[in-house]
């Protein structure tokens, strides 16, 4: 690996899922001006996201995103030898 290609100020930053309220403290290069107050007490910039490990259907097995049956038999039937 290049030296000197990495960012250097990681900094503690809490990530808040906004589908479900979770948050989680870690490190990270992003930057925002929103505030929170963190279970030890001290205050950290917020990342507010969409979707996070817990509301993700592939993590959490509530839904299944793509319909796999139907996919696998319409590229066989494509591909088929005639």
């Amino acid at each position: 690996m290049k030296k000197g290609i990495q960012p250097q100020n990681y900094k503690f930053v809490v990530f808040k899922d906004m589908s479900n309220g979770k948050t989680f403290l870690s490190r990270s290069t992003a930057y925002s001006k929103e505030m929170i107050t963190w279970e030890d007490g001290n205050e950290y910039p917020v990342i507010k996201l969409e979707i996070s490990n817990t509301s993700h259907p592939f993590f959490t097995g509530q839904k299944m995103l793509v319909d796999t049956a139907g996919r696998i038999d319409k590229f066989k039937k494509k591909y088929a030898k005639k």
